[in-house]
């Protein structure tokens, strides 16, 4: 009696990778140096509960080190220089985050990190626009087509009008941009942003050290309210900036946005919490699933079966207590599990990835199991190089 064939893609198997595929968010923070991305991306994981307490890069002395700066060069100098990953779950969203180096010292990690998202979170300092290393950082994704949302950061200090940051944006990267929210007032007169979508005023309020989630209040803008608690001078410019982009301003449009020719623009101050969290639920919502990726084999999709990925990073000492070599991989495709035989198509050897870990900053965690959009790493005695394509089989 003939063997029956091997049972290749059921459709329980294939429904549970295209579900799982479909969770992921995988996206990188890009800015120039001191423009806050470091303290962006702490706040962001303290909204999204994957840490307790968010230490800024200048905090006080007692503070612990930012999550993604874990390098003890990055400890010393207060700046990101490897790119962290940093993996949690939101809103049923599988996340991974790219904490990429600001400086400019450290570039070319950035660019390698870049490759391995699907889009982007650009920061710009509210007082000074779009700076060099962030007009470097913008080229290389528009090279590769990334998505990106702006975060324009540090409006409750001194700013530059909104109206003349959102023609900076577009005169000097040559995009789109289409608010999404607006502030009411900067530097001592910031009282929040105002929801253009939703049609919604977030007030925040400052707390001690900003260490924690501030708490926040919503009303309608005609509510009589609301100019008594923004003030008259400061009510009054806000309306006046506020018509200008209902009647001239870009329109946001998501499919523009995801064809990498308009940027949502959000205002806000990672610092003191203003403006996170609507930030936070807008990237969830908006970011992309993982797309079909250009290989050597031509076009690959996330969910095709046969697992495929690429080495973006190796770090050598991540864990003092081994002097191991990590292989950072993109997974662009399959159902990844752990004793999988991985070919390597630079050398055309095979090896058996017996150790597969997960990443949160230096920490790291064995897994069984990844998916296409995951970042995985891979122990590396030697094996892997910076750019080389894995996928499975021998």
């Amino acid at each position: 009696m003939p063997a029956e064939p091997e049972n290749r893609g059921t459709p329980s198997t294939s429904d549970e990778l295209e579900r799982e595929v479909s969770r992921r968010r995988t996206f990188a923070i890009i800015s120039h140096p001191d423009a806050g991305k470091t303290t962006l991306t702490e706040k962001l994981l303290l909204y999204a509960g994957a840490i307790e307490l968010a230490g800024a890069v200048r905090g006080r002395a007692a503070r612990r080190h930012a999550t993604s700066d874990w390098m003890e060069l990055e400890q010393q100098r207060g700046i990101s220089i490897t790119s962290a990953a940093l993996e949690f779950e939101l809103q049923g969203r599988r996340v991974s985050l790219l904490d990429t180096p600001g400086h400019m010292d450290f570039s070319e990690d950035t660019y390698r990190a870049l490759i391995a998202a699907d889009s982007v979170v650009m920061v710009i300092d509210a007082a000074n626009g779009v700076e060099d290393q962030t007009r470097k950082l913008f080229e290389v994704c528009r090279r590769h087509r990334l998505p990106i949302l702006t975060f324009v950061n540090k409006f409750d200090r001194p700013a530059r009008d909104p109206l003349a940051l959102l023609d900076d944006v577009e005169r000097t990267l040559g995009i789109a941009a289409a608010p999404v929210n607006w502030p009411i007032g900067s530097a001592a007169s910031f009282r929040g942003v105002y929801d253009l979508r939703h049609q919604t005023l977030h007030r925040y309020e400052r707390e001690a050290q900003g260490q924690h989630r501030a708490p926040e209040t919503l009303s309608s803008l005609d509510d009589p309210e609301a100019r008594e608690l923004l003030g008259e001078n400061v009510y009054a410019h806000f309306r006046e900036s506020l018509d200008v982009i209902i009647h001239a301003g870009t329109s946001f449009d998501v499919d523009e946005y995801r064809a990498g020719r308009q940027t949502p623009v959000f205002f806000g101050s990672a610092l003191t919490n203003f403006g996170l969290e609507p930030f936070l639920q807008a990237l969830v919502e908006l970011a992309p699933a993982p797309p079909p990726r250009l290989s050597d084999d031509g076009v690959v999709a996330p969910t095709d079966e046969r697992v495929t990925g690429f080495v973006f990073k190796i770090q050598a000492n991540m864990d003092p207590r081994h002097r191991d070599r990590v292989a950072f991989v993109r997974l662009c495709s399959g159902r990844f599990t752990k004793d999988m035989v991985l070919s390597n198509s630079r050398v055309g050897k095979a090896l058996r990835a017996s150790r597969a870990y997960r990443f949160f900053g230096r920490d790291r965690e064995t897994i069984s199991v990844a998916y296409a959009g995951d970042i995985i790493g891979l122990v590396n005695p030697g094996h892997f190089a910076i750019g080389d394509t894995l996928h499975a089989g021998a």
